[in-house]
C-alpha cells in the first residue's frame, strides 16, 4: 500500500468554515521550501494565491516521473530477459492457446457434421501448423520464409506455397525456356504450359498468377487478421471436392487439400445386392463381401470374386478355342477367345489361277489381286490383261522423281527401283559457308566448326557444318543450388535452377522432436517446440528449477521466492538473484565507434537481497496519518502536508510542511499552533461589499472588516464626465439610485437612427426612437414640398403626391423628347443616302479615266433650316432652340 502523500493527496491551508475559497488559497503553498521560522517561514507565508498553481504543477510532474521511471525500468528489465533467455515458455503458451482456437474456429462447421470425429482433418491441421509456425512455410524458389503480409500463390497439385512475385518469374522463365528454340513462324501457335517448381503439374500460359488472392480463390488481397490463418479470407471455403460428389468444402478458407466429405448419404454396395444403408459421403462405395456373381465377357462363366468396384476381371479359367479360320484348336484363356494361327489361307481366289496368301482371317478372302486394270511400272500406261499375265513396260521415259527430290529417272520404263542421281551439280554445304561441284547423290558436309551459343547461352556448338538448329548442351549445369549444399544435377540450361529436392532434419535440443525442412533453411529456422521437460539442475540455491520445456542456452532465470532471512527477520520476498544480469561498466574502454566490443555487456552474479519492503504503520510528526513504511525505513516521517494548525488569527493556518509541535501545558487542544508554527503577516482576505473593488485597510484580523470610505473615480452613461462617489453610498444604493448617482445630468449626445440628436438628459441604455424634430418632405419631382414630423417618417405613416400639374409637364416634356429621336434618325437617314450617292459616282469616276467628279450637293432638310427658329412653351416660358 503506498502512502497518501506518496500519491499526490494532501490537506492545503483554509480557514474553518470558509469553504472552497478559503481552501483553494490554501492549497497554493508549494511543498518545496524548507525554511524553518524567521524569514524563511515569512516568505512561505506571503507568497499568496501565486504559488497554488506551482505547487499543483511540481506535484503532478513529480508524480509523473516516478511512474515513467519505474515504467522504463520495468520495461529494460523485460528486455534484457527477453534478450539474454534463451527459452519463452509463456509467449509461446499463449500462441499456442491462440493457435487452437483458431484451428477450433476453422472447424467448427466440419466437426459439427462429424460429431466431434476430427481424425480426417489431419492432413489439413498440418498445413494449418505450419502456416502459423514460423519459418515452416518456405518459397522453394527463393528458400526464404513466407511471411504473413506477403502476396503468395499456392499450387493445386501438391498446395506448396510460393511467393506471388516468384511464381511469377519462374512461369515468365519457364515459357520463355520452352518457346526459344521456335522460329517466328512457330511463335505463339501453342500455348506452351509451365510447371509448378515442386511437383511438375502444369499449368497453361493463361493460368500464370498475376494477382493475390485467399486459398478459395474468393477475395483478393486479403486482409491481415490475427486471429485468422495468414493468408486467409475466414469465410467458408466451399470447394468441391476431390473427387467430385456434389457437396462442398465446410471448412474455413484454408491452406492444403479440403479433408474427405462429412456429409451422411445412403448408398447400397457395388453389387447392389444389400440393402442401403447411411455412409460418409468420402466412404459411400462399400463391398457386402458376397460373391459378385456377374456374367463375364466369355458369356459362360459368372465372376466368383467378392463384391468390387468397376468392371470384374477376365474370366481366369482356360477352355479349348478354335482360331479365327477355324483349322486349328488350342487351349485359351476364356477372356481371350479370339486368336489366329500361322497358317497362310490358300482358298483358291475366284479367278481360279490363285490362291489366297492372307494369314489366318475370318469372312470371304475377296478378288484376285491382279485382275482388273493394272498400270506399267512408271504408271503412265494402263492394260487389261488376264490375272496369269504380267504387266508389259511401256517404253516410254521412266521420269519418276529420284531419292534426291531434284531430278527425274532418265531411264525406260523399268522394274524395280530408280538408280541413284548421278548428275553433277553445284552442291552448298549444310552450314552454307562453302559450294562444291560433286555428284547430286552424295551430300556435302565442310570442316567448319560451328560457333553458335548453345540454348544455355555458355557453351559453342562446336559441331561440324551445323546447318544452325543447335541441338541442346548436353554438360552438366554444376552451379550451386538455392541451399548452398548441393550442386544443380540437370543439363547445362538458362534462367534460374529447380529448387533443391532435398530435406534436412532440424532437432530440438534434446533430439526428440524432428522437423522437415527445405534444403538450406536449417540454418536460419528456429528449432522446433519441444514439449519436453528440460532436465537440467538449478544454478541457484534453489533445490528444485521451475519447469519448462526443452531449449537451447542457458535456463531462464529463476522466478521462485528467494525466501532467504533477513536481519529484521523477514523472509526476502523478491525473486531468485543468484544470477542477475548486471551491466559491465568501466572494464574496456573502447577507442572509438569503430572499435567492436571484447566483452559481453551483461554478466551473471549474485545480488544481495533488497531492503526489507514489509509494511510497518508509523504516524507522522504532525499527526496528520498513520502510513504503512517499508521496515527498512519505519522511523517518524514528514509527511510533506501543511501543518494545518489553526494561527491566532483565527483565519489562516499555518503553512509550514509536516513538523513536530510542541504541546504546551495549557493548551489541551492538537489543532492549535504551537511555538514552532508561523506567524500569520498576510493582509486581510475576508470577502468585501458586492460592488467595493478595495481590500481591508487592516491587517489580518478576526471578527468583521470597517465600513469602506473611498471616493469612486467613474464616469457618466454617456462616458463624456468623470464623477467622484462615496465607495458606501455606490455599493449601498439600490438601481434607480445608482443610476442618479452615474448621470452627469446633461443632455445625451447619442445620435438616434435618423441622424438627430437625442433630447433626453444622460441616461443609461439606448436613447428613445420617437424623434420630434421637423423635417421637410417633396414629392417626386421636387416641385411640391411639406414639414412633417420626423418620427412619422421615419413610421412611413405620410407621404407626398404629384399633382395634375406635374403630370402635365412630364408629359411635355415626353413629347419634346420623342420629336427630338425622331429627328435624329431622319437626319442619320439622309447623311447616309448623301455618302451612298457620294460612293456610287467616286466608282463610276473610276471606271472612266480622266472624267469630272460630281459634285453632290445635299439640300438642307426643312427642319435643320428652321430648327434653330422653334419655340417650345415649356412650364410656361417660350424657349427659343437655338
Amino acid at each position: 500500500m503506498e502512502a497518501p502523500w506518496r500519491q499526490g493527496r494532501g490537506r492545503g491551508r483554509g480557514r474553518p468554515g470558509a469553504g472552497l475559497a478559503g481552501r483553494a488559497g490554501a492549497a497554493a503553498r508549494p511543498p518545496a521550501p524548507r525554511a524553518r521560522g524567521g524569514a524563511g517561514a515569512a516568505a512561505a507565508g506571503t507568497s499568496g494565491e501565486g504559488g497554488s498553481g506551482e505547487c499543483r504543477v511540481q506535484l503532478s510532474s513529480q508524480k509523473k516521473f516516478d511512474e515513467i521511471k519505474k515504467a522504463n525500468q520495468a520495461a529494460a528489465k523485460k528486455l534484457v530477459e527477453d534478450q539474454f533467455s534463451s527459452s519463452s515458455e509463456d509467449d509461446d503458451e499463449d500462441a499456442e492457446i491462440k493457435q487452437g482456437k483458431i484451428l477450433a474456429k476453422t472447424f467448427t462447421i466440419y466437426t459439427s457434421q462429424t460429431d466431434g470425429d476430427a481424425s480426417e482433418l489431419e492432413r489439413t491441421r498440418q498445413y494449418m501448423n505450419e502456416a502459423f509456425q514460423s519459418g515452416a512455410m518456405t518459397c522453394l524458389i527463393c528458400i526464404a520464409s513466407v511471411k504473413r503480409n506477403q502476396a503468395v500463390w499456392s499450387c493445386c497439385g501438391c498446395f506448396c506455397i510460393f511467393h506471388l512475385v516468384c511464381i511469377q518469374k519462374w512461369a515468365k522463365d519457364s515459357l520463355f525456356l520452352v518457346s526459344s528454340p521456335l522460329t517466328d513462324d512457330d511463335f505463339g501457335k501453342k500455348d506452351y504450359p509451365w510447371p509448378c517448381p515442386k511437383c511438375r503439374f502444369e499449368y497453361k500460359r493463361s493460368e500464370t498468377p498475376s494477382r493475390y488472392y485467399c486459398y478459395c480463390g474468393k477475395v483478393e488481397n486479403p486482409t491481415l487478421d490475427p486471429w485468422l490463418v495468414p493468408h486467409s479470407c475466414g469465410q467458408i471455403c466451399e470447394r468441391e471436392f476431390k473427387p467430385s460428389c456434389g457437396h462442398k468444402c465446410l471448412l474455413l478458407c484454408h491452406p492444403g487439400p479440403c479433408p474427405p466429405c462429412p456429409k451422411m448419404v445412403t448408398t447400397t454396395c457395388h453389387c447392389k445386392k444389400a440393402k442401403p444403408v447411411p455412409r460418409r459421403c468420402s466412404a459411400k462405395e462399400w463391398s457386402c463381401r458376397l460373391p459378385c456373381g456377374r456374367t463375364l465377357l466369355c458369356g459362360q462363366h459368372a465372376c466368383e470374386n467378392s463384391c468390387h468396384a468397376g468392371d470384374c476381371q477376365p474370366c481366369p479359367r482356360v477352355s479349348k478355342q478354335r482360331c479365327i479360320c477355324g483349322r486349328q484348336t488350342a487351349e485359351r484363356l476364356c477372356a481371350s477367345p479370339l486368336w489366329q494361327c500361322d497358317q497362310v489361307c490358300g482358298k483358291p481366289l475366284p479367278c481360279g489361277n490363285h490362291t489366297c496368301e492372307q494369314v489366318c482371317h475370318a469372312g470371304p478372302c475377296g478378288d484376285c489381286p491382279r485382275s482388273g486394270k493394272r498400270s506399267c511400272p512408271c504408271e503412265k500406261s494402263k492394260f487389261t490383261l488376264p490375272c496369269t499375265e504380267d504387266v508389259p513396260t511401256c517404253g516410254d521415259s521412266c521420269d519418276k522423281v529420284l531419292e534426291c527430290g531434284i531430278h527425274k529417272c532418265s531411264q525406260r520404263c523399268h522394274r524395280g527401283p530408280c538408280e541413284i542421281c548421278r548428275q553433277e551439280v553445284e552442291k552448298q554445304c549444310r552450314c552454307g559457308k562453302h559450294t562444291k561441284r560433286m555428284p547430286c547423290h552424295k551430300p556435302y558436309l565442310c570442316e567448319t566448326k560451328c560457333t553458335k551459343i548453345r540454348d544455355c547461352q555458355k557453351h559453342q556448338c562446336r559441331r561440324k557444318c551445323c546447318p544452325g538448329n543447335c541441338p541442346p548442351c548436353d554438360q552438366v549445369c554444376g552451379r550451386t543450388l538455392g541451399c548452398r549444399n548441393h550442386k544443380c544435377p540437370s543439363g547445362c540450361h538458362r534462367g534460374s535452377c529447380n529448387p533443391c529436392p532435398e530435406t534436412v532434419d532440424v532437432k530440438c535440443n534434446c533430439g526428440k522432436t524432428v522437423i522437415k525442412v527445405p534444403c538450406g533453411r536449417e540454418r536460419t529456422i528456429k528449432p522446433p517446440k519441444c514439449k519436453q521437460l528440460c532436465s537440467r539442475p538449478p544454478t541457484c540455491h534453489h533445490s528444485t528449477q521451475e519447469k519448462h520445456y526443452c531449449h537451447f542456452g542457458r535456463c531462464p532465470p529463476c522466478r521462485q521466492s528467494c525466501e532467504k532471512a533477513l536481519t529484521c527477520g523477514h523472509l526476502c520476498p523478491v525473486s531468485c538473484h543468484d544470477e542477475a544480469l548486471v551491466k559491465q561498466t568501466g572494464v574496456h574502454q573502447s577507442a572509438g565507434p569503430w572499435e567492436q566490443p571484447s566483452e559481453p555487456a551483461f554478466i551473471r552474479t549474485a545480488l544481495p537481497c533488497p531492503p526489507c519492503q514489509v509494511p510497518i504503520p508509523v504516524e507522522c510528526l504532525g499527526q496528520h496519518e498513520v502510513s504503512p513504511l517499508p521496515c527498512h525505513s519505519a522511523n517518524p516521517y514528514s509527511c510533506k502536508r501543511f501543518c494545518g494548525r489553526l494561527l491566532d488569527c483565527q483565519n489562516h493556518t499555518c503553512m509550514k510542511e509536516c513538523h513536530h509541535v510542541t504541546k504546551l501545558n495549557g493548551s489541551a487542544d492538537g489543532k492549535k499552533a504551537g511555538p514552532e508554527c508561523l506567524q500569520c503577516e498576510e493582509e486581510c482576505t475576508k470577502p468585501r461589499p458586492s460592488g467595493c473593488p478595495h481590500r481591508c485597510v487592516l491587517p489580518c484580523h478576526p471578527g468583521d472588516c470597517p465600513s469602506c470610505l473611498q471616493m469612486l473615480k467613474i464616469k457618466c452613461h454617456c462616458k463624456l464626465s468623470i464623477l467622484y462617489i462615496e465607495c458606501l453610498k455606490l455599493t449601498c444604493a439600490d438601481l434607480a439610485e445608482r443610476e442618479l448617482l452615474t448621470s452627469c445630468k446633461n443632455q445625451c449626445p447619442k445620435e438616434l437612427p435618423c441622424g438627430h440628436r437625442c433630447k433626453e438628459v444622460c441616461h443609461s441604455g439606448s436613447c428613445p426612437l420617437n424623434c420630434s424634430q421637423k423635417v421637410k418632405l417633396r414629392c417626386l419631382c421636387k416641385r411640391l414640398k411639406k414639414e412633417i414630423q420626423c418620427s412619422k417618417i421615419q413610421e412611413g405613416q405620410v407621404s407626398l403626391e404629384c399633382d395634375a400639374l406635374c403630370k402635365e409637364m412630364k408629359r411635355k416634356a415626353s413629347e419634346i423628347k420623342e420629336a427630338e429621336a425622331k429627328a435624329a434618325i431622319e437626319e442619320e437617314k439622309r447623311r447616309q443616302q448623301a455618302e451612298l450617292e457620294a460612293f456610287e459616282n467616286r466608282l463610276k469616276g473610276r471606271r472612266k479615266n480622266k472624267r469630272r467628279k460630281d459634285e453632290v450637293e445635299v439640300e438642307q432638310s426643312s427642319w435643320q433650316k428652321y430648327k434653330n427658329l422653334i419655340m417650345l412653351p415649356v412650364f410656361g416660358v417660350a424657349v427659343v432652340m437655338v
